[in-house]
């Protein structure tokens, strides 16, 4: 996997970070990035019809010619030069075929491979492949750069340098940037560009000076400063970056970042990538020495993220995410783009894989780091996995095809506290399946045994946890379903229905297990999909009894193209026995009471009315009690390809005892061709109060865009450490401008409004059959 990262001149540049895939990105993606690309010229041929020279010969063309003491030749109107590397056309061209020096003026059209340039004057050498142009204007090959210079000088060996010169990247005789320099160099294979005593000047104002600067000309990887970024927040003040790339070699690289920030001090990021193989990885570490918004505490402020993946031989596979970070704060106070600020825990995994034929195994180290108040949780040093699937008949009989399988794990629970129980424990799960399947229908069956050991230690005197613990149970299982379709009109319109019944029943028996300690055992959701799977617990720690069928339906309506136009889907469990008791100290008598014979209704819905409108929800509602555990809804409409709303409605009826209800709208518009807005606001119906408001305005033309917008979202606290709550608020907000010069790497690519959806502390999701 090959890097990208291109440089820029250090221009005082501001940010702003947020983003989102934009409802308006479809199909007619294409036409809008047109729309916001400079059109890179090409180069017409100056001569149609003029020989293909190969050699170290020169063709001369002219309608008047003579010759001074057979050496040196003078030709006048219409005069066309070319030779194996250039083709020159002038009024005049005088030519020494001693010195190999020729001189031409008036009306000069220069063209070789990489520029195309106009002059009033020009001096070649050929032994010395050198050219010098006055007055000249140029055009790069393949390029959006063009300008124009005092004095143009072409080698071989340096390459272009212009002298009092300009540069830009957009299109027209008064662009609205460009550098103006006393020297702008060009390297010969067109990759790299350094400008001299330089201004950068918007619509002809000069708005900066820099002494010497090097940009990108081509999409190669460069060493160099990135984008400066500046921006302002409640919680840091003023901040200011200057991102410094390092192209290390071609398989290695390093971006190191001085953060200031008015409130807190000077932090450093440095981010470190590598390449080798089948193997790729990064390090990025990020540090603050002191904190001056905290004063009753000195430590340093720190995250550090290590990952790596990668495959060696054909079977083996690799992989690390491992992160530490300073305190529960860090992500709150300070940000992060490894995390979001509201994330309650970082990842620490090292896992080394094998998959062959028949069988796989993996090893995993395992930890996470919890943010905020929690339960002590466990690291499992180690978890080792295997799992082998065997292939047979039945009877030696192709329809009666089954598999045997096999599943076993070894995992040791270290424990974060010493008041904490730690455990090893063994499981395996070996038996039978039995699927069968046609286009119509398709059956199920498993049989299977499991058992489990757990040794534990460190119990409390008052616990009723046992040292060791044997489980064994069977595990019954049968999972079937029919489709049925038929034709049929709707409002003139050709469709195809489905109806997709599906019955399963699940046998385990019910067994006492409170002597087992609870490690990495909670429930799972209870949405539709969820309604069909063989548990209701992760992990091994609790297993549930199981005497119930589940049923569910399914339609839907496709259109001729088989594109779905409308789902609905329900089901729910019925308990066929009075002992499905389930654990009271996982489960909350909210989501399910174990003297009920049924579970919640569970139902999913989507729904297409066009290429602009869309709806989709899930819901799982509790017949018996009349009431909701779960919703939520999204309704999408895109008036065009550039102009879109969502709405959007969660509600859980128990988070951590406590009911949560919100309630969101994000919507863009294109003012007009160039400019276009974002707006986002997230309220909160139970506490009556916003969690978080946006609004941003984005201009783009073809060879620069800028940005601006105020952001503001609710402050998490997640450390109880008061040092660490010193000066916070219970906002943080701030207006941030981001300014970018498209083209200086040889790409226009469209800006868009893909980064301010995706910043949102609540994330994004993008409708999947929009389209315009």
């Amino acid at each position: 996997m090959p890097f990208f990262r291109h440089t820029f001149p250090f221009i005082a540049l501001f940010l702003v970070t947020f983003s989102t895939l934009t409802l308006a990105e479809t199909n007619n993606q294409a036409i809008e990035k047109t729309q916001l690309q400079c059109i890179i010229p090409t180069f017409t041929p100056m001569v149609i019809n003029a020989p293909k020279v190969i050699d170290d010969s020169i063709f001369i063309s002219s309608k008047y010619s003579s010759i001074e003491k057979d050496q040196v030749a003078n030709f006048s109107g219409d005069v066309t030069l070319v030779d194996k590397n250039q083709t020159i056309k002038a009024d005049q061209l005088t030519f020494d075929r001693l010195l190999m020096k020729f001189n031409a003026q008036g009306n000069i059209h220069y063209q070789n491979q990489s520029i195309d340039i106009h002059a009033s004057d020009l001096n070649a050498n050929k032994n010395d492949q050198e050219s010098v142009m006055l007055n000249a204007a140029y055009q790069l090959y393949g390029n959006p750069g063009h300008g124009s210079a005092g004095e143009l000088q072409i080698s071989s060996s340096d390459g272009l340098s212009l002298l009092t010169s300009t540069f830009t990247t957009c299109a027209g005789d008064e662009p609205d940037w460009q550098i103006k320099a006393s020297e702008i160099k060009i390297s010969a294979d067109g990759s790299v560009g350094e400008a001299y005593h330089a201004q950068i000047r918007l619509f002809d104002v000069p708005v900066l000076y820099l002494p010497y600067f090097t940009f990108p000309v081509s999409k190669q990887r460069k060493s160099g400063f990135l984008y400066p970024k500046i921006g302002s927040s409640t919680n840091s003040g003023l901040e200011i970056e200057a991102p410094f790339y390092w192209n290390i070699a071609p398989t290695m690289d390093a971006t190191i970042t001085p953060h200031y920030m008015s409130k807190r001090g000077t932090q450093l990021k440095t981010e470190f990538r590598y390449l080798s193989g089948l193997q790729n990885g990064s390090l990025d570490l990020e540090y603050l020495y002191k904190d001056n918004e905290i004063k009753s505490n000195h430590d340093a402020r720190y995250l550090a993220r290590f990952q790596h993946i990668g495959t060696f031989s054909d079977n083996f596979r690799a992989y690390i995410d491992y992160t530490t970070i300073s305190d529960d704060n860090y992500l709150v106070d300070i940000g992060s783009t490894q995390y979001n600020s509201n994330d309650a825990y970082l990842y620490q995994i090292g896992e080394l894989s094998y998959f062959g034929e028949q069988w796989q195994t993996t090893m995993k180290l395992q930890d996470f780091e919890v943010l905020g108040n929690h339960q002590a949780s466990y690291k499992t040093l180690p978890h080792i996995e295997v799992s082998a699937q065997q292939p047979f008949n039945l009877l030696s009989s192709e329809s009666l095809a089954g598999q045997l399988e096999l599943y076993s794990e070894l995992t040791s629970f270290q424990a974060e506290t010493k008041q904490q129980v730690s455990a090893n424990r063994y499981h395996v799960e070996a038996g039978l399946s039995f699927p069968v399947s046609a286009p119509a229908w398709f059956i199920n069956s498993e049989f299977k045994l499991m058992h489990t050991f757990y040794q534990q230690d460190n119990i409390q005197i008052d616990d009723s946890l046992s040292k060791t613990v044997n489980r064994t149970l069977p595990k019954i299982r049968f999972h079937g379903g029919i489709n049925f379709d038929r034709n049929m009109t709707l409002f003139g319109s050709s469709f195809t229905q489905t109806i997709e019944p599906q019955i399963q029943y699940l046998y385990i028996p019910e067994k006492d297990q409170t002597a087992i300690g609870l490690y990495d055992t909670t429930t799972l959701q209870d949405d539709f999909n969820g309604l069909f799977r063989d548990k209701s617990y992760s992990g091994l720690d609790r297993i549930a009894g199981a005497n119930q069928y589940t049923w569910g339906v399914t339609s839907r309506i496709l259109d001729q193209s088989n594109l779905e136009v409308f789902r609905l889907s329900l089901g729910r469990i019925q308990y066929l026995a009075t002992n499905n008791t389930f654990d009271e100290i996982i489960d909350n008598t909210n989501n399910l009471n174990k003297n009920n014979q049924k579970s919640s209704v569970a139902a999913n819905l989507f729904y297409r009315l066009n290429h602009q409108w869309q709806i989709s929800s899930d819901i799982q509602y509790n017949t018996i009690e009349s009431f909701t555990n779960k919703s939520q809804v999204a309704l999408n409409y895109q008036i065009d390809k550039y102009n879109s709303i969502q709405l959007n409605h969660r509600y859980t009826r128990n988070v951590s005892d406590t009911s949560l209800e919100q309630v969101s709208m994000l919507a863009n518009f294109a003012v007009n061709k160039d400019w276009a807005f974002v707006g986002r606001i997230t309220q909160d119906l139970k506490d009556k109060r916003s969690l978080e408001s946006y609004a941003g305005l984005q201009y783009e033309s073809c060879c620069w865009a800028v940005r601006i917008a105020y952001h503001r979202h609710i402050n998490s606290n997640l450390a109880d450490d008061d040092f660490y709550n010193e000066n916070r608020d219970e906002f943080n907000s701030g207006f941030e401008l981001k300014f970018i010069i498209k083209g200086l790497n040889g790409k226009q690519g469209t800006i868009g409004t893909q980064e301010m959806f995706n910043s949102s502390i609540f994330g994004y999701k993008r409708p999947y059959y929009l389209q315009n």
